[in-house]
């Protein structure tokens, strides 16, 4: 966990999860702490005692993480009174990216005490391995490996191998993000090769469907499947550890780089709203 250094709180939390490369990764953790927000970069496979390869979703972890942040002491939660309206605090966020994103609506469905999540580039689906939680389970949406194209370059694009999405917003396959306490901001690359631009779009459909309100969904033209911090040099490839071969990941480099800077005030913007400013901004 990374603490903001001004003071000593109780400041806005967030748990920041990224995709199914493993591993820690603390340097967008560490930025968001530097805007005033205690975040846990956490995670679940390739790291210390951890298992090497991503398996399930097991949200029985991730929901120890979730109360890790809201047992903390520096940590703004449910159960520390907001200083000028004596009213409850807020509840954890959520950030992640590609499968990471799916983590997070998944924990922001079956948890709770969870105010606000983003998702950038997720799928709204479970993808590639079933999640659990409970007595609950979800199955994955799974890919055919056939559709695999192959560029000029030798790399692959693996934009199509999903299996279709049969049933619309109601797939069994698909996230109950309609249970979700608090809102969803869907940052989104157009020129994403590893999800669909179009899976927020069911997912908006989904919770509209059940009542719901129509999220926020920001989508960028040109942009890739990795949209960073700014000024984050630009991933348009890199290896997949699930198929263990090199795979493209899209994007224009002058428009993904735009975007990348435009995404991050999105999200600051979004966080700050719904999780509250740290009390020494």
């Amino acid at each position: 966990i990374i603490l903001p250094s001004l003071g000593s709180g109780p400041f806005p939390g967030i748990i920041d999860i990224f995709g199914v490369g493993g591993g820690l990764l603390e340097y967008r953790a560490s930025l968001l702490a530097g805007h005033g927000f205690a975040t846990l970069a956490l995670a679940y496979c390739s790291f210390e005692d951890l298992p090497k390869k991503f398996d399930t979703i097991d949200l029985d972890y991730f929901e120890e993480a979730l109360c890790y942040m809201l047992q903390h002491t520096q940590i703004k939660g449910p159960g520390t009174p907001s200083a000028r309206k004596k009213k409850k605090g807020p509840g954890i966020g959520l950030l992640g990216i590609s499968l990471g994103a799916d983590i997070c609506l998944s924990m922001a469905s079956f948890l709770k005490n969870i105010s606000a999540t983003v998702s950038i580039n997720g799928s709204g689906f479970i993808g590639n391995k079933a999640m659990y939680y409970k007595e609950n389970s979800i199955p994955p949406l799974g890919h055919d490996l056939r559709r695999v194209k192959v560029a000029f370059s030798g790399l692959l694009d693996i934009v199509d191998v999903r299996n279709d999405i049969v049933g619309g917003c109601e797939n069994p396959c698909m996230i109950p993000i309609e249970k979700a306490q608090g809102p969803i901001l869907f940052i989104v690359g157009q020129d994403d090769h590893n999800w669909s631009e179009f899976c927020a779009q069911i997912a908006s459909e989904r919770l509209q469907a059940h009542g719901k309100e129509k999220p926020q969904i920001i989508s960028y033209p040109g942009a890739g499947h990795y949209i960073e911090p700014p000024y984050f040099p630009m991933c348009p490839a890199s290896l997949h550890t699930s198929l263990d071969k090199p795979v493209m990941w899209g994007g224009e480099p002058r428009a993904h780089s735009k975007a990348q800077v435009d995404a991050w005030k999105q999200i600051l913007t979004f966080f700050t709203k719904h999780l509250g400013p740290s009390p020494k901004l």
